[in-house]
């Protein structure tokens, strides 16, 4: 039996695509491996949002192209967005490479693709325009928590962004085949599903007839049983909507929690970066969501040195994430990407400066994220635990409160479980606590 291993790099859109790899090479009989030596094929899925990623992508694929003359037999992929941006040029630059893959639609390809390698290179990398068939076999990694994608694509054509060229433009999966994925996964007991999209929010928008966002959560809140939390990421801003703010506040499987990237808070860097809203208008949402949903925790995305992001415009970043209050934040350097618009912006900022700011935001957050944190402490909470989060080393087990804080405890209790726990100091990153018993 051929063994295949599949190392992804990037996001959650990444990881779901591996997994679906995963589970298409195991259906043709291939066995999946985490061991290099005894692999007979190794895929890179790769994220092209930053370089960083790239860079890593790239040194992986050198180490490997290396192998190839020890062990002529091993045969090497290249997958995801970094495939689809850069397609026949992979096998141009990196000779030992034998298949490239793309986005979407695309995956269903790769085992014919894996077929035709012994007799000449093939890549799949024309622009995506349809999504995964239904009943696509998916190997997940965790026994209780599942990605379920929902849309494939951006509209949205951000100038810092290459998603829309590399995942084609939006499209939303039927809702018919969302709905079956979840009830097949809530019968083989998973206890968390995340709804994933480029820009989940947008969903069902180009569908005939068209539905929003926020019924499918009305839709999947139905069909999961008791004790089954319900997520979903990524979200924009411009398409946040009362409704669906009341669809987090109301449906019990729903969790507390909005991801809402906001990248820059001065308007000159929103507009620059085509974001599509103001700081005002992305503060009016905050606000209505922080009212609706007072329990609820706000987690953001930052860009720092954006071109032609002035000092002034960087305070203006730091004034929001103080008006915003966020519960945590992801926040990056600029990072000129390939045919974008900001890629030939004037006004590039030193890479210096960039990490100043970046350096700046992190401390900042830091102390918000404290602020926020320490409102558990005393309070008994729940946690889906789960053993990738603990630290084994110390005895401690770990998990996720519905407002997607992690939090350490002492205790034995089963991966996958609800655990009550009482919250008895609080970190900038997670939230410590003993395990308290079930009433």
């Amino acid at each position: 039996m051929p063994k295949v291993k599949i190392v992804t790099f990037g996001c959650q859109a990444n990881e779901l695509d591996s997994a679906r790899m995963a589970g298409l090479l195991a259906q043709e009989g291939y066995a999946v491996t985490e061991n290099d030596s005894e692999a007979d094929f190794i895929i890179l899925n790769g994220c092209s949002i930053r370089d960083k990623a790239e860079q890593k992508l790239y040194s992986r694929l050198g180490i490997l192209q290396a192998r190839k003359s020890a062990q002529p037999d091993l045969k090497l992929g290249v997958a995801g967005c970094l495939a689809q941006k850069e397609g026949a040029d992979l096998l141009r630059r990196f000779p030992g490479v034998d298949v490239v893959v793309g986005n979407g639609e695309h995956i269903a390809e790769l085992p014919q693709l894996l077929r035709n390698a012994a007799q000449g290179r093939q890549a799949a990398t024309g622009e995506p325009t349809g999504v995964v068939p239904a009943g696509f076999p998916v190997l997940r990694d965790s026994p209780h928590r599942a990605w379920v994608g929902i849309m494939e694509g951006c509209d949205n054509f951000c100038a810092f962004c290459v998603v829309p060229r590399t995942r084609g433009r939006e499209r939303s999966r039927p809702p018919a085949d969302i709905l079956h994925e979840i009830e097949d996964l809530c019968r083989k007991g998973y206890r968390e599903i995340t709804l994933l999209g480029q820009t989940v929010n947008s969903y069902g928008q180009k569908l005939d007839p068209p539905v929003s966002f926020a019924w499918l959560l009305r839709q999947v809140d139905a069909r999961v049983g008791p004790g089954v939390r319900v997520r979903f990421t990524t979200s924009h801003p411009k398409d946040v909507t009362p409704d669906l703010i009341e669809a987090i506040a109301m449906l019990p499987s729903v969790c507390e929690h909005l991801h809402l990237p906001v990248q820059a808070g001065a308007d000159a860097t929103l507009r620059g970066m085509q974001r599509g809203y103001t700081r005002d208008e992305y503060l009016r949402i905050a606000a209505l969501y922080r009212a609706r949903v007072p329990e609820g925790s706000l987690t953001t995305d930052l860009i720092v040195g954006f071109p032609g992001e002035t000092p002034a415009d960087f305070d203006e970043t730091l004034s929001l994430m103080r008006a915003a209050a966020f519960d945590a934040c992801f926040a990056f350097k600029y990072s000129p990407r390939p045919n974008t618009p900001a890629m030939d912006m004037g006004g590039q900022v030193p890479e210096s400066e960039k990490a100043d700011r970046l350096a700046a935001v992190l401390a900042l957050q830091d102390a918000l994220s404290l602020r926020r944190n320490q409102q558990w402490v005393g309070q008994t909470v729940e946690v889906l635990v789960d053993r990738g989060l603990s630290k084994r080393a110390s005895g401690l087990a770990a998990g996720r409160i519905r407002q997607n804080t992690i939090v350490h405890f002492a205790g034995k209790v089963d991966e996958g479980s609800l655990a009550e726990v009482r919250i008895s100091e609080a970190t900038p990153h997670h939230l410590k606590g003993v395990l308290s018993p079930w009433p």
